[in-house]
């Protein structure tokens, strides 16, 4: 593609950029969110009409840019965009076939036998064993994300170039099931089709990718082979300068318990005992399964528990109960920004303000009016503290990039003073210099006196942004890891260790609370 361009009114988000994708390599096309990234990916799919000047090459011969989705050439595009577009109340075999159709037997019916051993036929092409009849919503997020790109693929025909086209596909995949995804990748590249990938991992990049484009304020600003650069340059050619230090220096914490969680249990998750300090940073590691993604919903209230307590500065907090949990000072960041986190056909005001109006309806006119002067300079205050980008507060936030998004979110938690403030992957799908400024304002929380809980399936993260680490296996705290034990290798390895492995490190003592039960020694 050369001279890729696309104005919406006044703004343009694409300026003359040029991408070129060859068979058999994998491309990655990098750059903060904001920086048109995704509005090139909707001029590729024809979702967005580009600027008169655009020119695309498929194959070697010039193609209709203009041309609708069902144009040739753009059937041999496969798209797997950061929101799956799963039908998630359906299952593996229904939305596989959804694209393609179903096949059918006498008198029209369905062949479900033949559906589901081709939905695991396709899916054991990907090397994943999952049950093709549950429904999406039952799966994990890895799960969800390898059923999108089997349906990218289902009908790949390698005969003919084909590009597939990867929007942040290991989003919400932990390290080992990135790898695996990956590996995937790089067969289908080795079949000779070519691959986009868009991500803000830069290790991975690193890892898999042998070329790269980056973006910024909507034009290609660097690019090469990726066997020239490394993370660090990387960073410096996305934000367009040097960084000093990317993680944030953490206070030393010397507080009070302020948090103490004492056998808690949901299911299979559980005991779980530990106890964080204010202005301390406490991580909890994992892979998916491992009772890791439970743990901020019971924290919070948002799910139930069938045994244990959580107190906040000696008080226990009701279990299963968001506002009680809220009352006491504890407010949860959620994983799933889509779905838990913002309110796209809400304004960005709205969504930063929902949590509480209390601070803007003080006077005697509060019972009957909000002050719409104190929502504005509220509202300002915490848009410029975050750096939300653009600063428009009537804007919707829906149409706002995924980091951006993200720091509303974190504004609207950060507003409420939490003396607990639980962070479920605070920073996935997020751009370099919006982590960055995230990592920035949790270190904030942490010197005003907050305890944090940490839950990341990024080891990388918690190495460099916790105290202490808890390492979830088989549903319980396996080992701790703090001081010099810290590292992102040693998380790494306490994840992989079975489940009945001994712990390492002080696993039996998880902060001043023992949790000697959960020792297999």
């Amino acid at each position: 593609m050369r001279g890729i361009g696309k104005t919406f009114g006044d703004h343009r988000a694409l300026r003359d950029v040029d991408l070129r994708i060859e068979a058999g390599s994998i491309h990655a096309l990098l750059g903060q969110n904001g920086s048109g990234k995704s509005t090139l990916i909707k001029v590729l799919s024809g979702y967005h009409a580009a600027d008169p000047g655009t020119r695309v090459l498929y194959d070697g011969e010039a193609v209709d840019v203009d041309a609708g989705a069902q144009a040739g050439w753009r059937r041999h595009l496969r798209f797997v965009h950061q929101d799956l577009a799963l039908v998630e109340t359906l299952n593996t075999v229904e939305n596989l076939a959804l694209e393609r159709g179903f096949t059918t037997g006498a008198m029209g019916r369905i062949d479900w036998t033949g559906e589901r051993r081709r939905a695991r036929e396709v899916m054991q092409r990907l090397g994943v064993d999952l049950d093709v009849t549950v429904p999406i919503a039952a799966l994990s997020p890895a799960e969800r994300t390898m059923v999108a790109i089997a349906r990218a693929l289902q009908d790949w025909d390698d005969a003919q170039f084909t590009v597939l086209v990867l929007d942040e596909p290991t989003a919400s995949l932990a390290r080992e099931e990135a790898d695996r995804l990956y590996a995937i990748v790089a067969g289908v590249a080795s079949r000779g089709a070519g691959v986009l990938l868009v991500t803000h991992h830069l290790d991975e990049v690193v890892r898999v990718a042998d070329r790269y484009t980056v973006l910024r304020d909507g034009a290609a600003v660097a690019g090469g082979l990726v066997a020239d650069v490394d993370e660090d340059r990387l960073v410096e050619k996305i934000i367009g300068r040097s960084v000093e230090r990317f993680y944030a220096e953490l206070p030393t914490p010397t507080g009070d318990v302020v948090l103490r969680v004492d056998g808690l249990s949901a299911g299979p998750v559980g005991p779980v005992s530990f106890e964080v300090k204010a202005g301390e940073v406490v991580g909890i590691a994992g892979l998916d399964g491992s009772g890791r993604e439970a743990v901020a919903s019971l924290l919070s209230g948002a799910s139930d528990v069938d045994a244990g307590v959580v107190e906040v500065r000696g008080r226990a907090v009701p279990p299963g109960d968001v506002r009680a949990a809220m009352r006491a000072g504890v407010v949860l960041l959620p994983a799933d920004r889509k779905l838990k986190g913002v309110v796209g056909e809400l304004s960005v005001r709205e969504n930063l303000l929902m949590s509480r109006y209390a601070d803007v309806r003080r006077g005697w006119r509060g019972a009957f009016a909000i002050r719409r002067r104190s929502e504005r300079m509220t509202v300002d205050r915490w848009l410029e503290a975050l750096e939300v980008r653009p600063a428009t507060p009537e804007s919707m936030v829906g149409a706002f990039s995924g980091g951006n998004q993200q720091k509303v979110v974190l504004s609207r938690v950060l507003r409420l003073g939490p003396r607990v403030l639980v962070l479920d992957e605070p920073t996935q799908g997020v751009d370099i210099g919006a982590r960055a400024k995230i990592y920035e304002q949790i270190a904030e929380a942490a010197r005003g006196g907050a305890a944090i809980v940490l839950c990341s399936s990024t080891d990388e993260e918690l190495a460099n942004e916790c105290d202490r680490v808890l390492v979830m296996r088989g549903g319980r705290i396996a080992a701790t890891l703090s001081g010099s034990d810290l590292t992102e290798d040693a998380i790494t390895t306490e994840c992989l260790r079975p489940r009945d492995a001994a712990p390492a490190g002080d696993a039996a003592q998880t902060g001043d609370a023992a949790q000697t039960e959960e020792d297999p020694s």
